[in-house]
């Protein structure tokens, strides 16, 4: 016959067990949603100032578009912003015409996606570049 003090420690070792698997599974969803989930996306009009890779122990692809904004009186001169942004590692061929936009000087819409955060493996921003379009 079982006593109180085993039944005690089955129910325990039984409800810890469940409490854990429930934590894994949360967490496994808390962090693909953090990790592909996507936030925000649009396009952005303007010259790309560079692209370039960075880190130490995670290279990861940067760059940097100057969005030449006019102010609301005619005749005024526009004001310089700029805007970072990361490049997915995987995608070479994306770096490559971003690189040419860059020398060549010509204004692009990029194409971005934002990430609910960040991970340093993946880009030292929120915002990554799905695509390039050149202007005519």
């Amino acid at each position: 016959m079982e006593t109180f003090g085993e039944k005690v420690k089955r129910t325990t070792k039984k409800v810890t067990r469940i409490i854990l698997i429930v934590l894994l599974i949360a967490g496994v969803i808390t962090f693909s949603f953090l990790y592909w989930g996507t936030y925000e996306d649009g396009v952005l009009a303007g010259k790309v100032l560079r692209i370039s890779q960075k880190g130490v122990m995670f290279k990861t692809y940067e760059g940097k578009i100057n969005l030449e904004t006019f102010g609301a009186l005619k005749g005024t001169s526009p004001i310089a912003e700029s805007f970072d942004f990361s490049v997915e590692k995987g995608d070479k061929d994306l770096v490559k015409e971003l690189q040419t936009v860059a020398l060549s000087g010509e204004r692009v819409n990029l194409y971005f996606v934002k990430r609910y955060a960040r991970f340093p493996w993946r880009g030292d921003t929120k915002y990554f570049a799905t695509r390039v379009e050149r202007l005519k």
